[in-house]
């Protein structure tokens, strides 16, 4: 297969070997940071053989304008209110044609090495599904991110990585078209009861750009787009597999969220005939409270942190009850713009499956 990605200035570097590798980028305004996460893409995946494909979810802003100006496939989510973070990975697969698939949020800037050197840990162990790499990000100029900063054998591979189409394709699907949120646990869950393996390997991986921290407009902001619900959403997919109880493990901080209300709404029904079941609740909060406290150096951060965990209690609630479409469905979307066909399809001259 020969292909040819030219940069945004122009110059054309003609690509001859066979192709390896489909870059997905998910995209939502993000117009910002578009330009930097599409030329990494490109870049990475030049010496490697493969294609860039932006995955946008109904972007209002100049995501998908920016994007026509490289040598990329577009795709666009057809119905812009089925957007969801595991809308993206499955948008993008369903167009994809490498052998292996990365998935790369437009925020975030793919590492120029990190292909070759997931492809070679990959070629080397058929049983590896996924390989990421180690993440740099700063969220209000801190480093964070501790467990993606260690090379490991991982259950799921969080912030991105390079993962075997033919394990994707043997677990379904790529990423579950129903989650808010936990996209990428959800199938490091599934790829891990089917047999496969993940792993971070001891090379840059992806640079995601500076962020400020969690606050309550951040919280609001969350509530309202439902990517809070993401918990609860996780947990009703995994009714009835095999990893149900390692999900509610891994959901522990909002089940004890949820416990926490569950206590405080028998504490009240019961303050007729004693007020001590409402005080024993309220205790074990304000216990829960120092222990985060004593963990993070900051009393104001801990009364923080637990008003997340219970209002991402009420949202697991909504998420768990929400109805959910076949994963396995077709995304419908919009063919905005081909890149190994000549002319363009113009919006709105759909749908392709």
């Amino acid at each position: 297969m020969s292909a040819a990605l030219p940069s945004r200035r122009g110059v054309v570097v003609p690509l001859t070997r066979p192709l390896r590798v489909s870059v997905v980028i998910k995209a939502y305004n993000v117009e910002r940071h578009i330009r930097a996460s599409i030329e990494s893409a490109i870049a990475a995946v030049m010496p490697v053989g493969g294609e860039v494909i932006l995955a946008d979810s109904g972007s209002s802003d100049r995501t998908v304008e920016i994007a026509r100006e490289y040598p990329v496939t577009i795709v666009q989510l057809r119905h812009a209110h089925e957007h969801r973070s595991g809308v993206g990975p499955q948008l993008g697969f369903q167009k994809a044609r490498g052998e292996f698939v990365y998935i790369l949020d437009g925020d975030m800037e793919l590492d120029q090495g990190f292909l070759a050197e997931a492809l070679r840990a990959l070629d080397a162990d058929s049983r590896l599904a996924g390989v990421a790499g180690l993440i740099d990000e700063q969220i209000g100029g801190r480093e964070r991110r501790a467990l993606e900063r260690r090379v490991r054998s991982c259950e799921w591979l969080d912030m991105g990585g390079l993962y075997r189409a033919e394990a994707l394709r043997h677990v379904g699907y790529f990423s579950n078209r129903n989650l808010h949120a936990h996209e990428e646990m959800e199938l490091g869950l599934r790829l891990c009861a089917a047999g496969w393996t993940l792993r971070r390997i001891p090379r840059p991986g992806v640079r995601r750009h500076d962020r400020t921290d969690a606050n309550r407009p951040l919280l609001k902001q969350r509530w309202q787009s439902r990517s809070l619900d993401g918990p609860g959403e996780l947990i009703r997919a995994a009714v009835g597999r095999p990893y149900f109880y390692r999900t509610l493990q891994m959901q522990r901080h909002p089940l004890v969220g949820l416990l926490v209300w569950l206590g405080l709404l028998a504490g009240l029904a019961l303050i007729p005939m004693s007020p001590w079941p409402l005080g024993a609740v309220l205790l074990a909060l304000l216990g829960l409270v120092l222990v985060c406290a004593r963990r993070t150096g900051s009393l104001r951060d801990a009364w923080f942190d637990q008003w997340v965990c219970q209002v991402t209690a009420l949202a697991m609630v909504r998420g768990f009850l929400a109805r959910p479409r076949d994963p396995t469905e077709p995304i419908e979307f919009l063919l905005v713009h081909d890149a190994q066909a000549p002319g363009e399809t113009a919006p709105g001259a759909g749908p392709s499956f």
